[in-house]
């Protein structure tokens, strides 16, 4: 068999109900030439036994890389599964994001030498992320402004744009967007022998800002940020973050800080280059 196109990379901790949800997304992709990774921080059974279930239904090559429980820990589980993965390609979202059907074409159709892409997400509420059933996700209803305002999506017109663009419009959102085009861990790809060569994610660092960190070192290495958030399509399901703490965010804000600072372009706190 050939190697994957792409190597689909997202974490997941104790959350099947939008874990299934996210699969849907990835079975509805135009394409399939790619495998998914799902990056599991220390998930029960439940998680494993609906990854089974759902292997044999799906059409790509779903690899389940699992820790130990030992709280937020999305950086080390990263890393095992850019260890894992089967294509020179990579791209990143969240096990509670639901990519649109061109989301993985988008993706490598504007990859290029020496950039990393830049991709964002939407969020819905609680009461939109309830109504998302499998069946909207095949037919992409829930991609439409006129369904997500009818269930309970309030955002003024300029916020939607992120997910009715047309490609004319998100060229022109792409450059004029104020956002800076940093490595969004909900929504962005490289090629995995730069991942590799910066020693993959911090594991130092836990919530909070801990993807930008990892693309400051991709930038103080050499590659370029493309801004593409209106391009790409994902629409982020809500839930609580229990893990969050004034403490963890100061901590990995000083990482961050000394990585722009210093232009550190490798973390001897991830994968080591006898790993890679």
């Amino acid at each position: 068999m050939n190697p994957p196109t792409a190597s689909v990379i997202f974490t997941t901790y104790n959350s099947p109900e939008w874990l299934a949800r996210t699969l849907d997304g990835f079975a509805a992709q135009s394409r399939h030439d790619f495998e998914v990774i799902v990056a599991d921080d220390g998930s029960g059974p439940e998680t494993r036994e609906l990854l089974d279930a759902r292997r044999a239904t799906l059409p790509f090559t779903l690899q389940h890389v699992w820790q130990p429980d030992e709280g937020f820990q999305k950086c080390r589980i990263l890393n095992k599964a850019l260890l894992a993965a089967q294509a020179d390609y990579f791209i990143v979202t969240d096990g509670d994001c639901i990519p649109r059907r061109d989301f993985v074409d988008t993706h490598l159709q504007l990859r290029k030498p020496g950039h990393y892409l830049s991709g964002g997400y939407f969020k819905l509420p609680m009461s939109t992320s309830k109504a998302v059933t499998p069946a909207l996700i095949a037919d992409q209803t829930i991609f439409s402004a006129q369904w997500l305002r009818s269930n309970g999506v309030t955002a003024p017109w300029h916020k939607l744009l992120k997910v009715t663009a047309s490609e004319a419009q998100a060229r022109w959102a792409n450059r004029l967007t104020p956002a800076t085009p940093t490595w969004n861990g909900n929504n962005s790809s490289t090629w995995t022998r730069h991942a590799l060569e910066v020693g993959g994610f911090d594991e130092r660092m836990g919530y909070g800002g801990q993807d930008v960190e990892f693309g400051y070192r991709l930038v103080n290495s050499g590659l370029k940020p493309i801004m593409m958030r209106y391009s790409t399509v994902a629409l982020h399901l809500d839930h609580s973050r229990g893990y969050k703490s004034p403490e963890g965010i100061a901590h990995n804000r000083a990482i961050r800080a000394d990585t722009k600072r210093n232009k550190v372009k490798y973390t001897h706190h991830g994968i080591s280059r006898s790993e890679s």
